[in-house]
């Protein structure tokens, strides 16, 4: 990404998250240097998407503790937002099917200037902040390894003319245009094969030795990573998970958490999709001028 990132250490101790049906995930207990790429891993339902939601501050625990880079959670949700970004989080970060991958990263570079930079690169004359708007493109498309002229129609190809390792690999470049220090993917390795799974892993992998953090959900983790276990068994740390705190009867536990994560999810989609409507309604507005 144009060099290194100071990616964020992330530390949690019994951090769970209780919705109206249950507990979503519970007893999360692990510690990641900056740099790192950690690895939540277990079946789908199990709460992986809320405790990935909750370590970029898009999520508010209700028990346990977590410090992102010097930042609570979840006291400090805000500067953890700040410094982080998500991709390929279903209902959170889509993709629009009609839109091309040139508009889908023009908009999200607007976003990020209009939002995400200092007051001083807004008073910036107009062609160096489209100057500046084009190499952050081009950085955050060679982190996520998307060639443009390999496409269909280049740039102008539209999202659901992608095939599903472009489409992921996209969602990591809009999310990389902030230059995030960390990084949360989710369903990482989904309906992927096996070559495309080690393409995407070795890719996070370099992200990662870049310095910025990451975070990817998935149901089997890859060797060297930090792993997380969100099973409803072991909702403990990566290296000796710990038995939950209250007895619960196996069969019924995923899915009380599956409901539970349904209902979180719910609560977060609305709250983002509002703030990301109104974001996204003034940076049509300006790309229309542009």
């Amino acid at each position: 990404m144009g060099g290194t990132v100071a990616g964020v250490g992330v530390t949690t101790l019994g951090l769970g998250l209780e919705g109206p049906r249950g507990w979503a995930f519970r007893g999360v207990s692990f510690e990641a240097e900056p740099g790192s790429l950690i690895t939540i891993e277990g079946p789908s339902g199990t709460g992986r998407t809320c405790l990935l939601l909750a370590l970029t501050g898009r999520m508010k625990s209700t028990e346990g503790t977590a410090t992102v880079g010097g930042s609570a959670l979840p006291k400090r949700m805000a500067a953890v937002r700040h410094v982080s970004a998500v991709a390929h989080v279903p209902g959170v970060t889509d993709l629009e099917p009609a839109l091309t991958v040139a508009e889908h990263l023009h908009e999200r570079a607007l976003l990020q200037r209009r939002f995400g930079d200092s007051l001083r690169g807004l008073l910036r004359p107009r062609a160096e902040r489209k100057s500046e708007e084009r190499l952050r493109i081009d950085a955050a498309l060679k982190a996520a390894g998307l060639d443009l002229p390999s496409l269909p129609k280049g740039s102008r190809t539209a999202v659901r003319d992608l095939e599903r390792p472009e489409a992921l690999r996209l969602s990591l470049a809009l999310a990389l245009i902030g230059r995030p220090q960390l990084l949360g993917v989710d369903d990482t390795d989904l309906k992927l094969s096996d070559a495309e799974r080690a393409e995407i892993w070795a890719l996070l992998k370099t992200v990662a030795e870049n310095g910025t953090t990451v975070v990817a959900v998935c149901s089997e983790a890859p060797a060297g990573t930090v792993v997380v276990s969100t099973g409803p068994s072991e909702p403990a740390g990566p290296s000796e998970p710990t038995a939950p705190t209250e007895p619960t009867d196996a069969t019924d536990e995923a899915p009380a958490s599956r409901d539970a994560q349904e209902d979180v999810q719910e609560d977060v989609q609305e709250d983002v999709q509002e703030s990301d409507g109104k974001e996204a309604a003034d940076a049509l507005a300006e790309a229309g001028r542009a």
